[in-house]
């Protein structure tokens, strides 16, 4: 049975603790710890105060941890952009493994101009990789690379780019954002399965809105139906972790609804997985 998470950035403008309060009352089984969580990124990464959050939460552990991104690109044309990225990528393993968590995602960065990656490009990121791998090694936990967005400067967007660097580096896992991949299209989201699921053990779950944008809820999107099902089927195990945006529904959300939201989304979880 997979592990049914959220997202803290979907409670992004509450203190850490509040956090980790109303996803426990959601119902749900864990949390991705984006280190970017606005209390605790501004606060200056405050572990001592994350690992009383954990304690005091021992259902929802094992956490998983998601690496900053805003504003970071390890694959950046500048070279002081570049190293701070892999740099807080790196810090972000390590501090996964001293939190007791049992992923870290991390993104694999993007071409600067709007134009394909080029191998230039393609060099800083191996480089990037380099250094995960250094760091995997030196931890237990596990590092998985995400698919971006199909934009035309994005590294690793398709299912033959993550198969071709799973391939590569047998050393790293991969976590799947199907909302990422359905803005090509659902078959693509299988294609993904297909491919990575061996290597797969976190999953970011969204649905598509009108927009044709990710991170809105699944319930009533057919296309995530299918993705989750094909997933129930094939015996995944992992972490399936909504990633919603606040800002998609009609009206800011209170704490209370957020929380109906996302035993919502639970209830659906546990339909497809019963």
């Amino acid at each position: 049975m997979p592990r049914f998470a959220v997202s803290t950035m979907f409670f992004h403008e509450y203190p850490c603790d509040h956090i980790f309060d109303y996803i426990a009352e959601s119902g749900l089984d864990s949390l991705e710890f984006w280190v970017e969580t606005p209390h605790f990124w501004l606060a200056g990464r405050p572990e001592g105060d994350l690992s009383c959050c954990i304690a005091d939460h021992p259902d929802l552990s094992p956490i998983t941890i998601h690496a900053p991104s805003l504003d970071l690109n390890p694959c950046s044309i500048n070279p002081e952009v570049a190293a701070i990225s892999v740099d807080y990528a790196v810090e972000s393993v390590r501090m996964a493994d001293r939190m007791g968590a049992a992923v870290v995602t991390v993104h694999p960065g993007r071409r600067t101009a709007k134009r394909p990656p080029s191998a230039y490009d393609y060099q800083r990121f191996e480089k990037y990789v380099a250094r995960l791998r250094e760091a995997a090694s030196e931890t237990r936990v596990k590092v998985a690379i995400e698919n971006l967005e199909p934009r035309v400067n994005a590294l690793l967007t398709t299912a033959e780019d993550a198969a071709e660097v799973l391939e590569r580096e047998p050393w790293l896992r991969f976590t799947l954002d199907m909302g990422h991949a359905m803005m090509t299209s659902c078959d693509e989201v299988l294609r993904f399965i297909d491919l990575c699921i061996e290597r797969m053990v976190n999953v970011h779950v969204s649905g598509l809105g009108e927009n044709g944008r990710p991170h809105y809820p699944i319930h009533d999107d057919p296309d995530a139906m299918r993705v989750l099902t094909e997933l129930a089927d094939r015996g995944y195990d992992g972490y399936l972790t909504l990633e919603l945006e606040d800002m998609v529904f009609p009206g800011a959300l209170s704490s209370e609804e957020k929380i109906v939201v996302l035993k919502r989304q639970l209830e659906t979880f546990e339909k497809v997985f019963s």
